[in-house]
């Protein structure tokens, strides 16, 4: 009889520790991050989506040489050149990506073709939400990847004040 005396006042001690766990957990504040209508915070290192950087200018960065191409494992980085003319001046260089896709259903997001880009055009941005339920979607053109010009940059870019040459 005194057995079953000691494992009932065990069991009432181990049900009254582990219900002062829990009331102490419930008044303690939450750490669940309520994700759309809160950002998330990103480490400074995070690897998102990339992005294609302009210049002070509002110039593309991206003079197209392939190397992020070339580096890339998963092969995803189609790029095709075109030259820049006189007239219009896309970016710094003498070329230019005149398609820049990258197909996220075949990326890895490990950050090589950042690491090869000699002219710092491409880096990876803090955007993640890329899921879609048709994979056509995830190849991302230039045009989604561009980071946005100011309108005043993209305006000194293309009609350089007088007497500014462009840039080469």
């Amino acid at each position: 009889m005194a057995s079953k005396i000691q494992d009932a006042l065990s069991s009432a001690a181990a049900l009254a520790k582990g219900m002062g766990v829990t009331l102490k957990e419930m008044m303690s504040p939450t750490i669940t991050e309520d994700y759309p209508d809160v950002p998330p915070k990103f480490q400074e290192r995070y690897r998102g989506v990339h992005v294609l950087q302009r210049d002070e200018n509002g110039l593309e960065k991206c003079v197209a040489c392939f190397l992020c191409s070339a580096n890339c494992p998963s092969d995803c980085i189609y790029i095709e050149a075109a030259e820049n003319t006189d007239s219009l001046r896309i970016s710094g260089g003498e070329r230019y990506a005149r398609i820049y896709n990258i197909d996220y259903s075949r990326c890895i997001f490990c950050g090589y073709c950042v690491e090869a880009c000699p002219t710092d055009a491409i880096t990876h941005g803090h955007g993640f939400e890329i899921a879609s339920y048709d994979t056509s979607t995830l190849i991302w053109r230039k045009e989604q990847l561009l980071a946005p010009a100011s309108p005043r940059e993209t305006q000194t870019a293309i009609n350089p004040p007088p007497g500014v040459r462009s840039p080469v």
